[in-house]
């Protein structure tokens, strides 16, 4: 299993030379920098430490400067650890770059969804509204609390209550890479995934899809050069 750490960026569509449309969302993944190579010997589990993205060293405590110094590399935004048996084969202070996934792959990702702020329990949870007449005293309520006799110091935990919505870990699976793009370092994948633009993703391969997609060839943007010739001609 393979994965890195990327932002996300935005959406936007690419076309195929036969006029397939794929909704794809960029992510930017720079080279991530391996901190620490954590073995069951030493710490009970396989995973390697890396970091992304740099950052001035004002911004970092001391406990964060030794992690870097240590690793001899540059300090990082977000530290994060990856699994999988193909990624233990990297060492400290190495980088992991865009191009270990190829297009057609399956992959799973990962990002915290966007916050929605203080929300009723009719938006946070889908719950039917009450009739609408003006006699009725009941609209948008959250309803009964009472727990049937069965809790009766409190409410029950994990009861369906107003509250803050969004913002929380969650991972969409099964998306097809359109397209990695090692000079500018993004990965395009179809569909959307989780969060806001420029949050913090983990890309990382499709447990439950190991079959290779085709992709069809993209139309290529980049403006032909022309070579203009004595006589003012273009070539």
């Amino acid at each position: 299993m393979k994965s890195i750490l990327g932002r996300k960026m935005g959406m936007t569509q690419v076309f195929a030379q036969d006029g397939t449309m794929y909704p794809v969302t960029v992510i930017e993944v720079l080279p991530n920098s391996v901190l620490q190579v954590k073995t069951v010997e030493t710490d009970d589990y396989d995973a390697i430490q890396v970091g992304y993205e740099d950052k001035k060293e004002n911004r970092c405590n001391k406990a964060e400067l030794g992690i870097f110094k240590k690793a001899n590399v540059s300090p990082k935004y977000e530290i994060a650890e990856l699994k999988g048996d193909e990624m233990m084969k990297y060492e400290v202070g190495q980088s992991i770059t865009c191009d270990i996934f190829e297009a057609g792959e399956m992959v799973d990702v990962t990002g915290v969804s966007k916050g929605k702020g203080f929300s009723g329990a009719i938006k946070r949870w889908h719950f039917t509204i009450g009739p609408k007449g003006h006699g009725s005293g009941y609209h948008r309520g959250a309803g009964s609390y009472a727990t049937n006799g069965r809790y009766n110091r409190g409410v029950m935990k994990g009861k369906k209550m107003p509250g803050h919505d969004g913002h929380k870990t969650s991972t969409i699976l099964n998306l097809l890479v359109v397209a990695v793009d090692p000079a500018n370092n993004a990965i395009l994948v179809k569909g959307a995934i989780p969060g806001p633009k420029k949050s913090i993703v983990k890309i990382k391969s499709a447990v439950k899809c190991n079959k290779k997609v085709e992709v069809k060839p993209l139309v290529n943007y980049t403006p032909a050069v022309t070579e203009v010739v004595e006589g003012g001609e273009e070539k």
